[in-house]
């Protein structure tokens, strides 16, 4: 699976419900976890590798898969924590981001059973890092404005940059395609 980077308009939707819980989805929630471990991520959410679903994977610091599925968060606390975020999405990017210290989140499991979890810790700051991922938001829309223009400015260049090799080297193999042509 490919990851979407910053600037992928898909990352700014809003996901849609999984109307059933089947072996399609299990599959998926296996290819998930493969792409989030070969990234060294510990969490993923479907819209990050194209897919406006409702779900999440996780393995946070104590090596539980998880899976969650049209997940609701019900509660969360009232104390703050500062941690400094990153995001398969925004490779090699990190912002400290204040977030709540506990949660508490409904969802389906890959068996489709329902499940409520509380969370702390990191477990909670990846929870809802993923579930804001559903709902079209990402990090760097929770810290500081500034730092959010300059990281989406910065991944617009990369972007045309990148179109514009892909152009030129289109270009150069036309070019060596017409000499080939012209040959014969």
């Amino acid at each position: 699976m490919k990851v979407l980077t910053l600037g992928d308009e898909l990352l700014r939707q809003k996901s849609l419900p999984i109307e059933e819980v089947n072996q399609e989805i299990k599959d998926l929630a296996e290819e998930m976890f493969e792409t989030m471990i070969k990234e060294q991520g510990v969490g993923l959410a479907a819209p990050q590798v194209g897919l406006l679903k409702r779900m999440f994977v996780i393995i946070a610091d104590d090596d539980v898969r998880r899976v969650f599925i049209n997940p609701q968060i019900i509660s969360t606390s009232t104390e703050l924590c500062d941690y400094e975020e990153g995001c398969l999405s925004i490779p090699k990017v990190y912002e400290k981001i204040t977030r709540p210290a506990k949660v508490t989140v409904q969802a389906l499991n890959e068996n489709g059973k329902p499940f409520t979890i509380e969370a702390d810790g990191l477990l909670a700051r990846i929870i809802q890092h993923e579930y804001d991922h559903l709902e079209g938001i990402l990090y760097i829309d929770k810290g500081d404005p500034l730092f959010k223009f300059k990281t989406e400015e910065s991944f617009k260049k990369k972007a045309e940059k990148k179109k514009l090799k892909e152009a030129q080297k289109a270009a150069k193999n036309a070019k060596i395609q017409a000499k080939k042509a012209a040959k014969k």
